[in-house]
């Protein structure tokens, strides 16, 4: 008797510390969810959600502020996403607020992201619909990403196959560095250049103090000169004038 008293007793207390522990449980999932607070209802519009999905966090300044409530499809382009928002944040999310579907960290759960909008706009109301942002497709980050890395990778063989040719002599450039006969040859030519330049100033300077030519270098001396006088004038003329404007206006 004594032992079958013991074994509901134990059945009793274990009871009561299951329905104490689901209460708990009850409660915590239903603060998560914001049942057991006072609330709003908003919702925002996508083109996508990128795998958002029902119970996902709602965030304001990178606080946690809400739940995703219900996800659904309005028209083939348009996803409706409802939100649950805790009431005592309200007057900080304005009628211009938008929504933003972005991952908790680089590759995590996906989240809703609000802008708080302008201070001067009115906060939002129970049943309002916030503008959105077109979400950013990881599918699309990952194949630019990989088209990225192609190119980098076909240019790096572009380069090597380059850097192989010259080191082997191929090319312009490569016999340039490789055939001293080449590069004899040029410094040869630069050194010719440089000799008909000096002979050809010698020549022009002899042809000024020509008897046959000296009339036509004075000529184009005068020229020279005249153009400079009318430029000094044009310049002299322009600074009277600032001047004249500065003591006019005052």
């Amino acid at each position: 008797m004594p032992k079958e008293k013991n074994y509901k007793w134990k059945l009793g207390a274990f009871s009561i510390a299951a329905l104490a522990i689901g209460i708990a449980a009850v409660y915590i999932i239903g603060q998560q969810k914001n049942k057991f607070s006072a609330t709003l209802h908003i919702s925002a519009q996508f083109s996508s959600v990128s795998g958002l999905k029902s119970g996902s966090n709602v965030r304001l300044g990178g606080i946690d502020v809400g739940t995703v409530d219900n996800i659904m499809l309005v028209t083939d382009t348009t996803v409706q996403v409802d939100m649950i928002i805790q009431k005592k944040v309200q007057k900080f999310i304005k009628k211009d607020a938008k929504a933003n579907i972005s991952s908790d960290g680089l590759m995590g759960d996906k989240v809703i992201a609000i802008t708080a909008g302008t201070p001067a706009q009115p906060m939002v109301t129970d049943g309002d619909t916030l503008g959105s942002y077109k979400p950013v497709e990881t599918d699309a980050i990952m194949a630019s990403l990989k088209t990225s890395a192609d190119n980098a990778a076909i240019i790096t063989g572009n380069l090597a196959d380059i850097s192989n040719r010259i080191n082997h002599g191929k090319g312009a450039l490569g016999k340039l560095l490789h055939d001293t006969t080449l590069s004899t040859n040029i410094s040869a030519t630069m050194k010719n250049l440089r000799s008909s330049s000096e002979g050809l100033n010698e020549n022009m300077e002899a042809a000024k103090h020509s008897f046959l030519l000296r009339g036509f270098f004075k000529k184009k001396e005068k020229e020279k000169k005249k153009k400079e006088e009318e430029a000094q004038k044009a310049e002299q003329k322009k600074k009277e004038d600032a001047e004249d404007q500065k003591k006019a206006s005052q």
